[in-house]
């Protein structure tokens, strides 16, 4: 759905809007298929550094300010990412937006529940983020300009967004992302992800439970490749 009227109040409105995660009545598939978490590819990266390091806020760069870059920067990360396999995700493959025996609800700006495949929720996902990031009311970047009040909600409901489409990719389409080669690119912006959303309790630990396996790998050295 898109974000209604202009301005803090489209980004309100879209903030009373819900996601729900509901079990889907599937048994977890077969553990052989987290091919994401074999040592031969968990440990790809495009880089070494260790992320702990470089989520922490600048002394001298104010908070509001540095979630703004990051989370732009990691909404920019993420819609490129997934188009890498976004012609693998179809309404015909991905009926729902599912993550192992999770299931992924959309919800408008008036509460109501919108059936869709993965790709529509995805879609709903970065035409909304991308009208909050690009809104000046709301992710101000004139100087002098105020950020508002539900700014640090606004950027949890965006990680929340965010979180869903990552783990996504890795549950339904990392043999494509493994295919293009392309999966050390997208550990190294998980583990960049989550850093930052732990350093400033961006994420809900029980939101991003479903993927806890991976996390504990991929994030366990700092987010610092093996």
């Amino acid at each position: 759905p898109s974000v209604s009227g202009g301005g803090t109040r489209a980004a309100l409105d879209w903030l009373m809007g819900k996601s729900k995660a509901k079990p889907n009545g599937k048994k977890p598939a077969a553990e052989e298929k987290k091919m994401y978490l074999e040592p031969e590819y968990a440990r790809s990266r495009i880089t070494d550094v260790g992320f702990k390091e470089l989520v922490v806020l600048p002394r001298e760069i104010d908070l509001n300010e540095w979630l703004a870059s990051n989370t732009t920067t990691f909404f920019h990360h993420v819609n490129l990412q997934y188009s890498t396999i976004s012609e693998f995700c179809t309404g015909e493959a991905c009926q729902t937006m599912a993550v192992c025996n999770t299931q992924y609800y959309w919800y408008d700006e008036r509460g109501k529940k919108v059936k869709c495949t993965a790709p529509q929720y995805v879609d709903f996902v970065m035409s909304s983020v991308q009208k909050l990031v690009t809104d000046e009311d709301v992710f101000p970047t004139k100087y002098g300009r105020e950020f508002p009040s539900s700014f640090e909600a606004l950027v949890k409901k965006i990680c929340k967004y965010l979180f869903h489409v990552l783990a996504h990719i890795y549950w339904s389409h990392f043999k494509e992302t493994l295919a293009l080669e392309l999966h050390g690119h997208l550990n190294t912006l998980y583990a960049h992800f989550i850093l930052f959303a732990r350093e400033f309790n961006l994420l809900d630990p029980k939101e991003t439970a479903v993927m806890d396996d991976l996390t504990e790998v991929l994030c366990s050295g700092g987010g610092r490749g093996g």
